[in-house]
């Protein structure tokens, strides 16, 4: 218990420490106030009609009263099949307690009882907008998460088993991995989810052997080590997002798309964006395509002598990408001759819950955080993005951390998803308004340095990779922002999610795929004619890429006697932390 109380006296002076340098807890305000406006628009639409509201209450009484019934017979030695039961895949309820043991039984089935009551208010209340709706069910999802009886000492009977089984050694150590995670999070709490200890960027990730044989204020440009004696002629520029780093195409040897495409015999380049700060803070959309994309282009027809390439884009770069590709367009700059898309959205009238923190409201209040310190903070990003699967990504690791006192996992890709970016004021301010606020990419109406951004002007081939279960870029937004494209659209759904469906490698695939060549129709409609595949959609992308040109030439080492490298792959930029 002193060690207990002595941990938690400097996780309280980490959390206090940025109230007393008079730097607050940003955001946290803004959210709770629209989380409380929402849910408050949908109980009133509830309150106008008493009736409908007694038999909601009425409906989750009798669930209470079941539950309560099953429990006392299960008491008294009766088999009885409970009154609800939980997800198969729904991980907090694993403990065989949480079944045999009645009085668990009955707090688990009251918690989902009360939790799905809770979705279908937000569901059947009349009278509301959809962004209303969408907002309320996020918020719902948030709160009945956070109130899971799993994540409190006092109701998870793992927990309490661990508690006894060591006099409470597992609370103080802890409170000692919370008191250091606020301390890391600069006040706000940072949640570890793997054993950082156990990797190093460079040296067992992002080893793909290359050269950074570019540098400028944004961009350090890496070419990689060629495998094979002879290599397509032209050449594959990869384009990643800059919200998190761009070695999750190169976390291992064995899970590297990166790696694997040098073997296919590709002369690949691929930018690492700088990790910025208040310096780039005027840094735009402009500035990323110039000192990024065009830049990057520009270097590789210095070295390689050809003047187009395969370009690919994923995430927020694969929206870069587009954006550049409809520039460009309108330039008549033809250096890109077909790309590829990885869970890219250019239109987001479907871009799923992200959207939440993309109102008017939510969005100036990010820009007067960022109008202060030039950017916004990667742990912002990093938050969001957690809270979109919370019951996955956020309170595991509360209950394995903080109350079991375990460390977690050593797991390369959660390493990644902690060594979170930057993103530049105008930057960011220029993505949220013309992407998820306006919507103006896909309308035509976004303009970029006096150009009007058309992507029905971009007529090259483009393959387009969407993820079934994708909650960032979600399959169906990926499936109408194709139609944005003028040219020959492929589209390929992989199974998983955002970065599974993605990091899939052949040699150990995990997941399947489906073409059926354009998407026309709905969405529903291609994937009931669509062909599945077992494995990895990453042959199926080289042999596009490859009959689109498939000139071969000798292989090319790094800076092609043209440019002499700046320094080993993967460079400086990577290595900047939040």
């Amino acid at each position: 218990m002193a060690r207990f109380y002595e941990e938690a006296g400097k996780a309280t002076a980490a959390y206090l420490k940025p109230l007393e340098e008079r730097r607050g807890h940003v955001g946290a305000a803004d959210e709770m106030s629209d989380m409380v406006k929402t849910l408050v628009q949908v109980t009133e639409k509830w309150l106008v009609d008493p009736q409908k509201a007694v038999e909601a209450q009425s409906r989750l009484g009798l669930s209470f009263m079941d539950i309560w019934a099953n429990s006392l017979r299960r008491m008294q030695g009766e088999e009885v099949a409970p009154a609800i039961t939980a997800d198969p895949k729904d991980g907090r309820f694993k403990d065989e307690d949480w079944s045999t043991n009645a009085y668990f039984d009955m707090l688990k089935q009251a918690y989902l009882a009360t939790s799905r009551w809770a979705e279908d208010m937000v569901d059947e209340a009349d009278d509301i907008d959809d962004e209303t709706r969408q907002k309320a069910r996020f918020y719902v999802k948030q709160l009945a998460g956070a109130l899971s009886p799993s994540n409190f000492l006092t109701t998870n009977p793992e927990v309490i088993r661990e508690t006894f089984n060591e006099s409470g050694a597992n609370l103080a150590r802890g409170m000692k991995m919370l008191a250091e995670d606020i301390e890391a999070g600069h006040g706000e709490l940072k949640i570890r989810q793997t054993d950082a200890s156990k990797f190093k960027v460079g040296e067992n990730m992002a080893n793909t052997p290359g050269k950074v044989v570019f540098r400028n204020d944004l961009i350090e440009l890496i070419q990689y080590t060629p495998t094979t004696e002879k290599v397509l002629a032209r050449p594959l520029l990869i384009v990643p997002p800059w919200i998190n780093k761009y070695y999750i195409l190169d976390l291992n040897p064995d899970k590297s798309f990166i790696r694997w495409a040098v073997a296919q015999g590709l002369t690949v380049f691929c930018i690492s964006w700088v990790n910025p700060d208040e310096r780039h803070r005027d840094k735009g959309f402009a500035d990323y395509m110039r000192e990024g994309i065009f830049a990057a282009l520009e270097q590789v027809e210095t070295i390689t002598g050809e003047r187009q390439v395969s370009a690919i884009g994923y995430c927020v770069g694969g929206t870069l990408l587009s954006v550049a590709l409809a520039y460009m367009a309108a330039k008549g700059d033809d250096r890109i001759a077909s790309a590829t898309l990885f869970t890219t959205q250019v239109d987001f009238t479907h871009a799923g819950d992200l959207k939440i923190f993309a109102n008017e409201e939510q969005i100036r209040a990010v820009e007067e955080n960022m109008e202060a310190r030039g950017y916004l903070d990667g742990g912002r990003m990093a938050a969001a993005f957690n809270m979109l699967r919370p019951n996955d990504l956020i309170w595991p690791y509360i209950v394995n951390n903080y109350l079991k006192g375990k460390d977690p996992f050593a797991f390369d890709l959660l390493y990644w998803n902690s060594d979170s970016t930057r993103m530049p004021a105008a930057n960011h301010s220029y993505y949220l308004r013309n992407c998820y606020l306006e919507n103006n990419l896909s309308q035509g109406r976004a303009e970029l340095e006096g150009v009007r951004l058309d992507l029905s002007k971009v007529t090259i081939p483009i393959y387009n990779l969407a993820t079934r279960e994708d909650h960032i870029a979600p399959a169906r937004s990926v499936f109408v922002g194709s139609a944005c494209f003028g040219g020959p659209v492929e589209y390929v759904l992989a199974g998983s999610g955002h970065i599974a469906g993605v990091v899939n490698p052949p040699a150990k695939p995990k997941y399947q795929h489906w073409t059926n060549g354009p998407p026309v129709g709905t969405l529903e409609d291609w994937i009931a004619g669509a062909t599945e595949h077992p494995g990895t959609w990453w042959p199926h992308w080289f042999e596009w890429v490859r009959e689109k040109d498939p000139r071969e030439v000798p292989a090319r080492e790094p800076g092609g006697g043209k440019v002499e490298p700046i320094c080993d792959a993967p460079g400086t930029y990577v290595l900047m932390r939040a």
